[in-house]
């Protein structure tokens, strides 16, 4: 093959390689335009730094990228296969479809808050379900309308370039622009390894926020979604910044229920006697040993009586405010004296009660669940429990100790929306999905299935199987955490008023 400076062949790829660069050029452009959905997803820095390096890392990482897909696709057409005509065709289909996949990681990224991954198939394929099905003959007008206008903007940037590249090629524009691209490309990596180094959140809190950047490490997730300890962790002298603080929001509504005359006794025993157990299966009772549940005992209380997660009880108690679905279903309470200012009401449709000795059980006991109280000390742990209650009956998978409230109000109570909106909690009797996440101690509690994730303050964290209880050495499942904790902050922001 004659590649000599005279030929025919090294002067088309020399153009086309001088047009790809402008191609490229404005590629980048409309990239970084597209890129700014995902820092708008994110809680922007707080400080100067964190600024200057969204700012740097934003021009720098997409231009490298969108430069990458030139490189790796565009680039060796052009000298394989130098027909003008051709390979601005194919570099207009190529470009719409990596700015397409790029549109939709934004949309993912800016709903889930996680990017596209087989790990989060189901989530993701969920989501553009709900999205088409909602509306499908506009939303899919709207997505053929969108990729038709990438596709165009490809062809009319491509020609322009083309038929102008002897005017183009006087610009001085391409070397100032390389080299600003450059210098904040270096800035970006030379600023993340100082703050790794130095434990600046505001910076490292920004990783995989932009595609194909940092991955996700247990510290910069809990950074990122502010339950990190800065405190606790001790090298984050230079933020100062103190643990945040957790206000509850009430759901703007709760719906409505109906009458209710079959009431449920909630029973929270210190011990069981074998006796009694034995009697409880002779009648026929359903128990399991897959309760999850924290250790610390206001903790386990308060996950039972509100089926919210500990996250919330500092600014529930101190507020002494009750639970609120006890609006809709009256509550007492009887032998826990940290809840006292729960008033207590007669014939209440849910009354729980406390006792260091096994319950007197009749043949006839009306609705009830007696668990046993933990003691261990772990954070979390599993303990035993008790009911006649049909809704937890074939359940055998593990469940959290806030899901007990959630499935009485939803099942025995036929109260669904109260349950949904006021709790954390799963419906076990309706419910397929088995996860739920909970928070004790300053430690991030997530299950899924048999796996248990802890996180704590500091960024530490560990896996262990809930059924044999050995520590599991598997990577951390970012997308369902980031869901986890986005599922624990529900209450923590101000409800839309529906």
């Amino acid at each position: 093959m004659n590649l000599s400076a005279h030929s025919p062949f090294s002067s088309k790829a020399s153009q086309l390689l001088s047009w790809g660069h402008w191609f490229t050029f404005a590629n980048i452009g409309l990239v970084l335009l597209i890129t700014l959905s995902y820092l708008a997803a994110d809680k922007a820095p707080t400080t100067a730094l964190g600024w200057l390096y969204m700012l740097v890392t934003w021009l720098s990482h997409t231009s490298f990228i969108t430069f990458c897909v030139f490189v790796l696709s565009i680039f060796p057409l052009s000298l394989i296969f130098p027909y003008p005509r051709h390979i601005r065709g194919m570099a207009a289909c190529i470009a719409t479809l990596g700015i397409t996949v790029l549109g939709v990681d934004a949309f993912v990224y800016f709903q889930l808050g996680y990017h596209l991954n087989l790990q989060a198939l189901p989530e993701i394929l969920s989501l553009f379900w709900k999205t088409i099905s909602s509306s499908p003959a506009i939303n899919s007008l709207i997505v053929l309308a969108m990729i038709a206008a990438i596709l165009g903007f490809e062809l009319i940037v491509g020609n322009h370039a083309w038929r102008h590249l002897e005017r183009l090629k006087c610009y001085s524009f391409p070397k100032f622009a390389s080299t600003i691209l450059v210098t904040c490309f270096a800035t970006s990596h030379i600023m993340h390894i100082w703050a790794d180094a130095n434990s600046y959140f505001d910076i490292t809190m920004q990783d995989n926020v932009l595609p194909l950047s940092y991955p996700t490490t247990a510290k910069t997730l809990l950074a990122r979604h502010e339950l990190l300890d800065m405190q606790e962790y001790n090298q984050a002298r230079s933020l100062n910044v103190g643990p945040n603080e957790v206000n509850y929001h009430p759901p703007a509504s709760l719906g409505s229920c109906p009458a209710q005359d079959t009431p449920v006794s909630l029973k929270i025993v210190k011990t069981l006697s074998e006796q009694t157990e034995q009697q409880l299966m002779q009648l026929g009772w359903y128990g399991s040993e897959q309760l999850l549940v924290p250790t610390l005992r206001e903790d386990f209380r308060f996950n039972l009586l509100y089926g919210l997660p500990a996250y919330y009880k500092q600014s529930l108690m101190d507020n002494k405010a009750p639970p609120v679905w006890s609006t809709r279903l009256s509550l007492s309470v009887s032998g826990l004296p940290k809840f006292a200012y729960i008033n207590t009401v007669e014939n209440a449709n849910v009354r729980v009660s406390y006792s260091e000795q096994s319950p007197l059980i009749a043949e006839h006991t009306s609705p009830t669940i007696i668990i046993i109280e933990p003691n261990s000390s772990d954070i979390v742990t599993t303990t035993r429990f008790f009911t006649n209650i049909p809704a937890f009956e074939g359940h055998s998978e593990l469940m959290q100790i806030s899901d007990v409230m959630t499935t009485v109000a939803a099942d025995h109570f036929q109260c669904s929306t109260l349950a949904t909106t006021s709790m954390l909690g799963n419906n076990v009797a309706t419910d397929t999905l088995n996860e739920g996440v909970n928070y004790s101690r300053g430690v991030l509690v997530a299950y899924k299935k048999d796996r248990i994730t802890l996180i704590a303050q500091d960024g530490s964290y560990k896996q262990i199987s809930a059924k044999e209880g050995f520590t599991l050495d598997q990577k951390l499942d970012v997308p369902f955490l980031i869901q986890s904790i986005k599922r624990l902050k529900q209450f923590n922001q101000t409800p839309a008023i529906k």
